[in-house]
């Protein structure tokens, strides 16, 4: 055991929890209306506590476990059997490493809350997300992280794919996710409704940001150079973006939004997520620069053009933004081509095909829309009897 790269681990653990909560619930409940901003926080809380849950029982075991497919890793792991203070992984205890990937197993369904906000059901949401987590997200962990198909060895030969920290893993499955479920969900009855708080989403944004430190500079899983250079690469490509984003709705529609400009931020995140621990500054600022022009192009093809109520977006900032920048692994000579390219192309039909399906089982389980009235009213007070904010008092 490596006493530095623990401590690192350890600081990481806790940022990548952060971004969840409470980062990705301020930024996603700041961006829907007022009367709903409860079920967005009740969304992302309730979805961490129940993957931590299933991390500890299926998920780690699936994802990590020591079976020899190349496909899953068994179950040898659940409840995390075996493994003790002492065991170790790499230079780290395994609890510890068990922990670090727990939180990347809170937020990758998390993310998906932002396409379905303002009118889904809150038992659907429980039940697809887990359901989701254990059959699409942690398989793919293990083709792509835990030495599985995808990996150095795999079916592309000595050299496999390279997702540093998540832009197949965490970002695509998301991102595909989320806009198939927007396609069956239909749009919002009144979907022109501003942000209720911009600022919120800004103090979300800023959150995830920091957070994001501990996703890329903690996947080194190591205290060294290379953590350090992950951070670095993360906070220029997210600055980057974060101004061509704006600079780019400016041209467009004559002024810059705050909204704009912290979404811009994220698109710049996802799209380093892959690389960063490939690539340098100068390459960073390449990504980034990109990133804030594509991904808002990408809102708007699929918001204007498509005409597809992914309401915040998710697809066209997580999705688009992490298969970007895992292509700009193999554009910059830091990965084979025909990995990138083919674990995008196998993960992306693997995401659509397992989503589609849990879809259609989980909405014959439990609603997966709620009525009309609810909608109109607010999903805050209708099911879970509170209020975000009481005028009267």
């Amino acid at each position: 055991m490596n006493g530095a790269d623990t401590a690192w681990i350890i600081v990481a653990t806790a940022l990548v929890l952060f971004m969840t909560l409470p980062g990705l619930a301020l930024f996603y409940g700041g961006l829907v209306r007022a009367r709903n901003v409860l079920s967005v926080f009740m969304h992302c809380y309730a979805i961490a506590c129940l993957m931590s849950v299933l991390w500890l029982v299926f998920g780690y075991s699936i994802a990590f476990g020591s079976g020899t497919s190349g496909y899953w890793g068994g179950l040898d792991k659940m409840f995390l059997s075996g493994i003790t203070a002492d065991t170790l992984s790499g230079t780290l205890p395994e609890v510890l490493f068990f922990a670090f990937q727990m939180t990347f197993a809170i937020i990758t369904p998390a993310l998906i809350v932002g396409a379905y906000v303002e009118r889904i059901g809150f038992g659907f949401v429980m039940l697809f997300s887990a359901l989701w987590m254990l059959l699409c997200y942690a398989p793919v962990v293990h083709w792509v992280w835990g030495g599985g198909f995808l990996a150095d060895g795999g079916i592309f030969g000595e050299t496999g794919v390279r997702d540093f920290a998540g832009g197949i893993v965490v970002h695509e499955t998301a991102g595909l996710a989320a806009l198939l479920l927007a396609v069956v969900l239909g749009p919002r009855k009144n979907k022109n409704t501003p942000p209720h708080a911009p600022w919120m989403v800004m103090i979300g944004a800023a959150m995830l940001w920091v957070g994001w430190f501990g996703f890329n500079g903690g996947s080194q899983l190591a205290a060294d150079g290379g953590a350090a250079m992950a951070l670095t690469v993360t906070h220029i490509s997210a600055a980057t973006a974060s101004l061509t984003w704006a600079v780019w709705e400016k041209i467009k529609y004559g002024k810059a939004s705050l909204v704009g400009l912290v979404t811009g931020t994220i698109a710049g995140l996802a799209s380093i997520t892959p690389a960063s621990g490939f690539v340098g500054p100068v390459e960073a600022l390449i990504i980034g620069a990109v990133a804030g022009v594509l991904c808002q192009e990408a809102v708007n093809l699929i918001r204007n053009g498509l005409k597809i109520d992914d309401t915040l977006d998710v697809f066209a900032v997580h999705g688009v933004g992490g298969i970007f920048g895992t292509i700009m692994i193999a554009v910059f000579g830091a990965g084979a081509w025909a990995a990138q390219l083919g674990s995008l192309v196998i993960v992306g039909v693997f995401t659509v095909v397992v989503t589609l399906v849990l879809i259609y089982v989980v909405k014959a389980i439990t609603p997966l829309r709620v009525d009309e009235e609810t909608e109109t009213n607010g999903l805050d007070l209708a099911v879970h009897g509170e209020r975000a904010y009481d005028v009267s008092s």
